[in-house]
C-alpha cells in the first residue's frame, strides 16, 4: 500500500480538495463516499499506470465518554468495486478490532461498541480490506486508516501536591516571589479550551495575590511583621475553560511562613539591676545576670553583653549565656569588704549580627546600670605564703627547729591563730609544731637516703571559730651528710687463668655511694697497708671511679689453690671522706692458649677417670624417685580404713536400712551391729557401734536381759526395743531390721517326723510289714528299732 501513495502522489495532491469536503462530510453524517482511481502523466510527459484504488480513507472521529444505548457509527467504507450485489465482504483488523471496533461486511459500516476515554487512548490504528465473499480473494489491497477520540471537557484540573509550604522575609516588598503552584489537566490542550487553566486566591487576601497564567503567589501588602503575625493560609483554584463559566476547577493550601529579619534592637526592662557579693567570694564565682529582650529569633536574637565603664571593671567581668540570652557578672577578682563596700557598672548590650537594611531602625543596643554591694564575711585564717619550702640536715638531733608558719586573721576582729600539722600527711611523726607561734621541729632523726622530701600541710584555725581553718603545704627537703661509706657497685667474682700472665688485667670494679653527689664521687680504691705488696694481684686506680685489678706474677694451679680473697679499700670524696673495705673473690681457673675460661673446678683433676657429672645426676634422680615411692605407699597403707564393727563369723542374711541420703553403698551396712540380730543365746557381752564414739561407756542395764532358758521373740524383741531407746550411741533415725532368732521352745511341740527316729515313740509299726513289697521302704525305716535291737 505504502508502495502505491509513493507512485501515485500526484494523485493525492489532486484530491486533497475533495478531502477536505469528506472530513466535513464525515463529521455530519460518519459516511465516506467512493473516490475513483485515475492516470495522469508523468514529469516527462510519461502516462503513468496505477491500478485502481477503491479506498476513501482518512482519518475518523468518535466522541469520548459517549454513553449513549446504541453502538457509535464511526464511520463507513466502501469501494467503487462494490456495485451493491452483496459479492463483496468488508474485513476490519489492526487496534480495536472485533472488541472496539466492529463492522458490518456487506455495507462496510463501522461502530465503536465501548465507551472511549481519550485520556487512556487517544488514536486507533485499523487496516480494511474487501474481499471475494465466495472465494475469500482479495479485491483491492489492505488500507490503514486511523479513528481519533475526540476530546470533551471531563478532567477537572489537579494541583501537584495537594499542600504547599513556603517561606518569604518579613518586611518584604510588594510584589516578592513567594512560591509557584502547579496544576495539570488531562484534557487535550490542543482541541478547544478544556486544558486551558487560570489561577485565583480564594483565601489569603489581601496579604498575598496569584498570578492567572504562571501560578507566582507574590506579596502584595508591605511591612508584613513576623512578630505580629508569622503563619498565613493562602487558598489557591486552578479552573479550565480560561476561568470561565461551564469549566472544572481544583485547589490546593498553602502555607506561608514570614521568616525573621533583625529589625528590633535589644532593650532592657529596667534602667537598674541591684546585686550583692560575699566578700569571700572566690574568683570566676557568679555575681548576678542581665537580660535584654529582643523579639527577633536566631541569630538576628543573638545578644552580646559587655562593661563599658564603672568603678568596678577591674573587679568584674560579663560573659554571655548564649542558651538563654542572659549576661553573666561574674567576680574578677578578690574582694575585700574593709577596703571597699560597693561597686558600680555601666552594662551594654547589642545584637550580634546587623541587618544594614534597617540599620535605620535605630541603634541595635542598649545600656544598663548594675550596682554591686560587698557583704561582710567571717574569713578564715590567711597564711603568707601560699606555700613553705625548709631544710634540715639529716641526722639532727630531735627538736631541731625546721621553720615557721605564720597566718593571721583578715577580720577586724584579728582572733588569734592555733597552728597543727596534718596526721595523714606525717604518719610516721617526723615533726611537731607549735601552736601558738608555728615553728615546727624535728621528733626524730631523718635520714635522707629512706626519704629525701618531707610534704606535710600545716592547719591554722582560729581559736574562737574552730570552722575557720586554713590549710597550707610545706616541703622539707633533708639535706644529707656523708654518712654512707661507697661500696662495690655489684656482687663481683673475678676468675684467674692459671696460666695468665704477669700484669695482665682480669676485671675492673666501680663503686657505688647511697649518699648525694657532693659525698659521693670522686671514688679512690687502694689496697689495705697490710698487703700493699701482695704477691699475687695488684690494684690499680683509674680515676674515673674505677679500679682495675692485675695479675702481679705468672703461674696459679688450682691443685695448690683455687681460691683468693682480695681486700679492696674504696674512699669517696666527701668532707670528712668516707670509706669500706670490700672483698673481691678471685677464682683460679684452666684457660686455653687464647685465655678462653675451660674449667674453675679443682675436682677435675680428681674425677676425670671416673663417672661424669650427668651420670651423677641421673643415679641421685633415681634414687629419690624410688624414696618418694615408697613414702607413698607408707602412707596408703596407713590411711586405709578399719571396718565399723567387727564381727567373729560373716553373716549372709540381710540387713535392711532405710537411707536418709544419697551415696555410701555397701560401707552404709557397717554402721548397724548385726549381730544384735542372732541369738541372744550366742551373744558374749555388749558389743559397741564403731561409726561413732559415744560419750560414755553405755553398759547393759542387768535387768533387762532375759534368762538363757526363759527367751522368747516377744521378750526379746521388747528387750531390743528398750535398749535401742536407752542407747546414747543409737543413730537418731530408724531402721528396718530383720530377726533371724525364731524363739526357743514350745508347748506343742516340735511338727518335724526328722527327729522321730531319735525319739522313743508308743506306737508299733510292725504291721507295716504286712503291707507288701510297696510299703517295704516305710516298713523299714519305722520298723528299723528292732532292727537296730536285733544287731547290738
Amino acid at each position: 500500500m505504502k508502495e502505491d501513495h509513493c507512485l501515485h502522489a500526484a494523485l493525492i495532491c489532486l484530491g486533497m480538495l475533495y478531502y477536505s469536503h469528506a472530513i466535513t462530510a464525515e463529521k455530519l453524517n460518519h459516511t465516506r463516499p467512493s473516490l475513483h482511481g485515475h492516470h495522469e502523466k508523468g514529469k516527462e510527459g510519461q502516462v503513468l499506470h496505477r491500478s485502481k484504488r477503491g479506498w476513501v480513507w482518512n482519518q475518523f472521529f468518535v466522541i469520548e465518554e459517549y454513553t449513549g444505548p446504541d453502538p457509535v457509527l464511526v464511520g463507513r467504507l466502501h469501494s467503487d468495486i462494490d456495485s451493491g450485489d452483496g459479492n463483496i465482504k468488508y474485513i476490519l483488523s489492526g487496534e480495536g478490532a472485533g472488541i472496539i471496533f466492529v463492522i458490518d461486511d456487506k455495507s462496510g459500516n463501522i461502530h465503536a461498541t465501548k465507551t472511549l476515554d481519550r485520556e487512556e487512548r487517544a488514536q486507533y490504528t485499523l487496516t480494511a480490506q474487501a474481499v471475494d465473499r465466495n472465494t475469500n480473494r482479495p479485491l483491492e489491497p489492505p488500507s490503514e486508516f486511523i479513528v481519533k477520540v475526540q476530546d470533551i471537557n471531563d478532567n477537572p484540573p489537579e494541583f501537584l501536591h495537594e499542600n504547599y509550604h513556603a517561606n518569604v522575609p518579613e518586611r518584604s516588598n510588594v510584589g516578592t516571589s513567594v512560591i509557584q503552584v502547579t496544576a495539570s489537566d488531562a484534557d487535550d490542550p490542543t482541541y478547544g479550551n478544556s486544558a486551558k487553566l487560570v489561577y485565583s486566591i480564594l483565601e489569603g487576601q489581601p496579604y498575598f495575590s496569584v498570578e492567572a497564567q504562571t501560578g507566582i503567589i507574590r506579596t502584595a501588602l508591605p511591612n508584613m511583621d513576623r512578630e505580629a503575625k508569622e503563619e498565613y493560609h493562602v487558598v489557591i483554584q486552578a479552573k479550565d475553560m480560561g476561568g470561565h463559566m461551564g469549566g472544572l476547577s481544583g485547589t490546593t493550601k498553602v502555607t506561608i511562613t514570614l521568616t525573621d529579619v533583625n529589625d528590633n534592637p535589644p532593650k532592657f526592662p529596667q534602667s537598674v539591676y541591684q546585686m550583692s557579693v560575699s566578700e569571700a567570694a572566690v574568683p570566676g564565682e557568679e555575681v548576678g545576670r542581665v537580660k535584654a529582650k529582643d523579639p527577633d529569633i536566631g541569630e538576628n536574637g543573638l545578644v552580646a553583653y559587655s562593661i563599658i565603664d564603672g568603678d568596678g571593671m577591674d573587679m568584674f567581668e560579663i560573659t554571655t549565656d548564649y542558651e538563654t540570652q542572659e549576661g553573666v557578672v561574674k567576680l574578677k577578682k578578690v574582694l575585700d569588704f574593709e577596703t571597699k563596700k560597693s561597686y558600680s557598672l555601666k552594662v551594654e548590650a547589642a545584637n550580634v549580627h546587623i541587618d544594614p537594611k534597617f540599620i535605620s531602625n535605630g541603634p541595635f543596643k542598649d545600656t544598663v546600670t548594675v550596682k554591686i554591694s560587698v557583704e561582710d564575711a567571717d574569713e578564715p585564717p590567711v597564711f603568707l605564703k601560699p606555700s613553705y619550702i625548709f631544710e634540715v640536715q639529716e641526722n639532727a638531733a630531735s627538736g631541731t627547729v625546721v621553720g615557721k608558719v605564720h597566718a593571721k586573721d583578715p577580720d577586724a576582729a584579728n582572733s588569734a591563730i592555733r597552728y597543727s600539722i596534718d596526721r595523714h600527711t606525717d604518719l610516721e611523726r617526723y615533726f611537731i609544731i607549735n601552736a601558738e607561734d608555728g615553728n615546727i621541729k624535728t621528733i626524730k632523726a631523718l635520714d635522707r637516703e629512706e626519704i629525701a622530701w618531707h610534704n606535710i600541710s600545716v592547719f591554722a584555725v582560729e581559736v574562737h571559730k574552730q570552722h575557720q581553718e586554713a590549710k597550707v603545704p610545706v616541703a622539707i627537703k633533708v639535706v644529707d651528710v656523708n654518712d654512707n661509706a661507697p661500696k662495690f657497685a655489684a656482687a663481683y667474682e673475678a676468675f684467674v687463668c692459671e696460666n695468665a700472665r704477669s700484669n695482665q688485667q682480669f676485671i675492673t670494679i666501680s663503686a657505688d655511694d647511697k649518699d648525694d653527689s657532693a659525698n659521693g664521687p670522686r671514688f679512690i680504691f687502694s689496697l689495705p697497708p697490710e698487703i700493699i705488696h701482695n704477691p699475687n694481684f695488684t690494684l690499680r686506680d683509674n680515676r674515673d671511679n674505677t679500679a682495675s685489678v692485675l695479675v702481679r706474677r705468672e703461674g696459679f694451679s688450682r691443685q695448690k689453690q683455687d681460691l683468693y680473697l682480695l681486700p679492696i679499700v674504696i674512699s669517696d670524696g666527701g668532707l670528712p671522706p668516707m670509706s669500706s673495705t670490700n672483698t673481691l673473690t678471685i677464682r683460679v681457673c684452666g684457660c686455653d692458649s687464647n685465655g678462653s675460661l675451660l674449667s674453675c673446678n679443682a675436682e677435675a683433676y680428681i674425677l676425670n677417670a671416673g663417672l661424669s657429672t650427668g651420670a651423677l645426676i641421673a643415679i641421685l634422680a633415681c634414687i629419690v624417685i624410688l624414696l618418694v615411692i615408697v613414702v607413698l605407699f607408707v602412707t596408703l597403707k596407713r590411711q586405709k580404713k578399719e571396718p565399723l564393727i567387727v564381727f567373729e563369723e560373716e553373716d549372709v542374711r540381710e540387713n535392711i536400712i532405710t537411707y536418709d541420703d544419697e551415696g555410701g553403698g555397701e560401707e552404709d551396712t557397717e554402721a548397724f551391729d548385726i549381730a544384735t540380730l542372732q541369738n541372744p543365746d550366742g551373744i558374749n557381752g555388749f558389743i559397741p557401734r564403731k561409726d561413732i564414739k559415744p560419750e560414755y561407756q553405755y553398759m547393759p542395764r542387768p535387768g533387762l536381759r532375759p534368762a538363757p532358758n526363759s527367751v522368747d521373740v516377744d521378750d526379746f524383741i521388747n528387750t531390743r526395743i528398750q535398749e535401742a531407746d536407752n542407747d546414747p550411741t543409737a543413730p537418731p533415725y530408724d531402721s528396718i531390721q530383720i530377726y533371724g532368732y525364731e524363739g526357743r521352745g514350745s508347748v506343742a511341740g516340735s511338727l518335724s517326723s526328722l527327729e522321730s527316729a531319735t525319739t522313743d515313740s508308743d506306737l508299733d509299726y510292725d504291721y507295716l510289714q504286712n503291707w507288701g513289697p510297696r510299703f517295704k521302704k516305710l516298713a523299714d525305716l519305722y520298723g528299723s528299732k528292732d532292727t537296730f535291737d536285733d544287731d547290738s
